[in-house]
């Protein structure tokens, strides 16, 4: 038994701990010097594998771990891909992604070849090297506050269509042979006929399953959990039974999942799973690789890198420029979008595994990824103030019939926390005054009246930065929240703008008077009032009886009117 858990030099669960270990240490390095954390990652697996100290080698199971993985990777990016989000400008997205492909494809096998590498060797470059870094750019953009934007939106739009791409690639180099054409052309039309049909039972189910069930669930946190999970593996199972590769039925569970209103939640939910194996997937590239793998091609690797983010940029830039989007739009779209992405080592190992290239090339692709994200992350958060600097020399590009879509963007309007009787009545004087309202509530019961009102919903816990997110708090210009937990009160006073006015209620004097410190307009003390009214009416019962039953017949009608318009 002990033996089964050896690998390599140092036992499984050993294995285990220092991967662990060693990813958070180097992770917080990265976060402090801005590097995205799966360069980190893969870092893990170079300095623990053959690379440096090589104390860890790949198990089965840490293969098997792997793979899920980059399961879950995809589901949790299908999660993220509403098509809603991008459904006013999906046509421009549409053209910019296929050409896109194309273009960059062409561009990265001509730069290979031009390297010295084979025919076979250019083609699985080029193949992996057209791909955006979709974590790196949506947490960057997220943090950032700019995925609303338009350039934001365009770059995400890209990007879904980048990764069903990749879905169909990951099952073309699933095949035993690239060498027959003909089977390849057979082989992606059988791909492309199995997902339109597991696409299509993905969308019933989005429309007409997903809702009840997630909201049967919703107010049990673990069976909400579980739900999401199994689906996931539903979907898994049956493209494997269909011999597809598991990263097909995850992605497709993701997608149909993010078409339901409890999708916000769920990522936040999803998302400490996903990191976990995330790490042993990004870590086992790392482990496959010796020192002369990694730098058998460093000098190629750079020259690449430095033409493929040039390349990159201009080609995105042309194709965003050539939708007639303004020049502001066009650069910070393409500069985005740089990076060759971490999706180019997951073609890598899987082409390794199959046999197509060798780990040097893997090697190749490995020190692209982590160059290009790496410069691409201080890009990324340096934008803006890149395009100021830049703004002189695009004055060439600009022209009158050259306009920006205006978005539908949460701004200026107001966010609503929970949902009670007291919300239900002060939400129409909100509709009122603002174009947008948008209430965040994790109560499933509610779920019928949010969907059936004329305000936006979300459902999920405030906590998460996602949900916060996703109704725009930052840009928010009012706020009423009808928690009493200090900690939810406390963050989105710390997140909202300088001219936010923020309603929200305590339960203690001591939490009301911290909440003004920390900038509230108003706070609602229930307890306080409640006492003040209490003592009115006994003054009204002993002085004034008739005047008390007057009141009180006056509030039994109102609170029946009332329960009988919120059970309604």
């Amino acid at each position: 038994m002990i033996g089964l858990l050896q690998t390599g030099s140092l036992p499984f669960a050993t294995d285990f701990a220092v991967i662990i270990i060693t990813a958070v240490l180097l992770s917080y390095i990265a976060r402090l010097t801005g590097q995205p954390t799966i360069v980190a990652y893969i870092f893990t697996g170079l300095v623990l594998g053959p690379v440096f100290l090589n104390v860890v080698s790949q198990s089965e199971l840490v293969v098997l771990m792997s793979e899920l993985g980059l399961g879950f990777l995809l589901f949790l990016i299908g999660m993220k891909m509403r098509i809603d989000d991008i459904r006013e400008i999906l046509r421009p997205i549409v053209n910019i992604a296929i050409w896109q492909t194309i273009l960059q494809t062409a561009l990265a096998f001509v730069v290979a070849f031009a390297l010295g590498f084979t025919l076979l060797e250019t083609t699985i470059i080029a193949l992996a090297t057209v791909f955006g870094a979709t974590p790196i750019i949506v947490k960057l953009l997220s943090d950032k506050d700019e995925l609303a934007t338009l350039p934001g939106k365009i770059d995400v739009g890209v990007l879904i269509i980048q990764d069903i791409y990749l879905v169909i690639l990951l099952a073309v180099l699933s095949a035993d042979s690239l060498s027959n054409p003909q089977e390849i052309a057979v082989s992606v039309g059988t791909i492309l006929l199995l997902m339109s049909g597991i696409g299509i039972v993905s969308y019933l189910s989005a429309r007409y399953l997903l809702p009840s069930l997630f909201r049967a669930v919703a107010d049990d946190r673990r069976a909400f959990f579980i739900v999401g999970i199994a689906w996931a593996f539903v979907f898994i199972l049956g493209t494997e039974q269909l011999d597809l590769s598991l990263e097909v039925g995850a992605f497709l569970a993701g997608l149909s999942l993010a078409q339901v209103p409890y999708t916000s939640e769920l990522t936040e939910r999803v998302r400490p799973i996903t990191d976990f194996f995330m790490v042993v997937f990004f870590t086992s590239i790392g482990l496959q690789l010796a020192a002369d793998n990694l730098l058998a091609y460093w000098v190629e690797a750079l020259i690449a890198s430095a033409a493929l983010m040039v390349g990159n940029f201009l080609i995105i830039f042309y194709l965003i420029d050539r939708e007639q989007f303004t020049p502001e739009t066009s650069f910070i779209g393409s500069l985005n979008m740089a990076q060759v992405s971490e999706f180019s080592l997951v073609v890598g190992a899987l082409a390794v595994t199959q046999g197509f290239i060798d780990a040097s090339i893997l090697g190749y692709l490995s020190l692209m990824a982590i160059v290009t994200m790496s410069l691409s992350t201080y890009l990324i958060n340096y934008n803006y103030e890149i395009y100021e600097r830049i703004k002189p020399y695009l004055a060439r590009f600009e022209s009158e019939e050259k306009q920006d879509v205006d978005l539908h963007v949460y701004r200026d309007h107001a966010v609503v926390v929970g949902y009670d009787e007291i919300i239900r009545a002060a939400l129409p004087l909100l509709q009122e005054h603002f174009r947008d309202v948008v209430v965040v509530d994790r109560n499933p019961a509610h779920a019928e009246i949010h969907q059936s009102a004329d305000y936006e919903y979300i459902y999920g816990d405030f906590k998460h930065g996602e949900i916060r997110n996703g109704a725009g708090l930052k840009r928010a210009a009012f706020v009423l929240s009808s928690t009493v937990e200090p900690d939810i009160n406390r963050i989105l006073l710390k997140e909202v703008g300088d001219e936010t006015v923020v309603f929200a209620e305590a339960e203690s004097t001591e939490d009301a008077a911290d909440l003004y410190d920390r900038g509230a307009q108003y706070v609602i003390l229930s307890t306080a009032l409640t006492s003040e009214k209490l003592a009115d009416h006994l003054r009204r019962y002993f002085n004034e009886p008739e005047e008390f039953w007057s009141v009180v017949d006056s509030d039994i009608g109102h609170l029946r009117w009332v329960r009988g318009e919120f059970d309604g």
